[in-house]
């Protein structure tokens, strides 16, 4: 492993998040390490010279609207960005992405997930192997919250990691080649990621405008016999709670409002 001074200086500053491809087939091979797929919010933690933020991958700010995350981060060190995931947690332990949505009431659910070190002591580790930035993560950061994990990763078969993702009913597993150095902003397949939870088709009714566009649509999916519409909401609730919406007619009898989200 390189020695820090042998790597280049950088200051604690946003960087764009290199990015994981979506794929249909786990990849498998002994030059990858495997890790849960979070189903969260994508996060960088950044301390500069002392003061803390928190940003997403787009670089819009979370520290107020995750304060709680900020203050147990307290322990990162001065000069330092880390890459990780803001994620709620149910009563089995198990990411809901649901539970996101009340930044507030939820609060003790919501946790930071780190799996990446990209700048420490203002040096920037981009340079070095994945599993190189891993082995300094783990002995040179250390939280005392418990409300700050540093995510596992494992070396073992796609197969296998598989199976215990859908046994725990996890939403996916990633795959990371760990000899890859990090590639910010790129979509390059050196990290993968495979979806076990199936999808639905939907149906949109309508939609919410929202300040950068859509803030919110209403769905309707079809169950049972043809013409048949199963909803979450009805349509005449979501119009009674949103009148500037643009539903006001529609075949859906109901509907789910689902709002937009940073995918990871």
């Amino acid at each position: 492993m390189r020695s820090l001074n042998s790597l280049p200086s950088r200051g604690a500053g946003f960087v764009e998040p290199m990015e994981c491809l979506a794929v249909t087939k786990l990849p498998d091979g002994p030059e990858r390490v495997y890790e849960i797929k979070l189903d969260g919010y994508r996060a960088l933690a950044i301390n500069a010279t002392g003061k803390l933020s928190l940003y997403s991958r787009r670089r819009k700010s979370f520290s107020r609207q995750y304060q709680h995350v900020c203050d147990a981060l307290r322990d990162l060190p001065e000069n330092t960005v880390v890459d990780g995931e803001i994620v709620a947690l149910d009563d089995a332990g198990r990411p809901n992405f649901n539970f996101l949505q009340y930044s507030r009431s939820q609060a003790k659910r919501i946790h930071y997930f780190v799996f990446d070190l990209l700048v420490y002591d203002n040096h920037d580790l981009m340079q070095l192997p994945l599993v190189e930035r891993r082995e300094l993560l783990k002995s040179n950061i250390k939280f005392q919250s418990p409300k700050v994990r540093i995510a596992e990763y494992f070396e073992t078969v796609a197969a296998t990691m598989l199976t215990s993702a859908r046994v725990q009913g996890l939403e996916g597993v990633i795959a990371k080649r760990k000899n890859r150095l990090c590639e910010a902003g790129k979509r390059s397949g050196a990290w993968a990621k495979f979806r076990l939870n199936l999808g639905q088709e939907l149906v949109i009714g309508g939609y919410v405008p929202g300040a950068h566009g859509v803030d919110s649509v209403i769905v309707g999916y079809h169950k049972g016999p043809a013409g048949t519409h199963v909803c979450c909401e009805s349509a005449e609730r979501f119009c009674a709670r949103n009148p500037s919406s643009n539903v006001r007619e529609t075949a859906i009898s109901g509907g789910a409002e689902l709002s937009f989200r940073e995918s990871t």
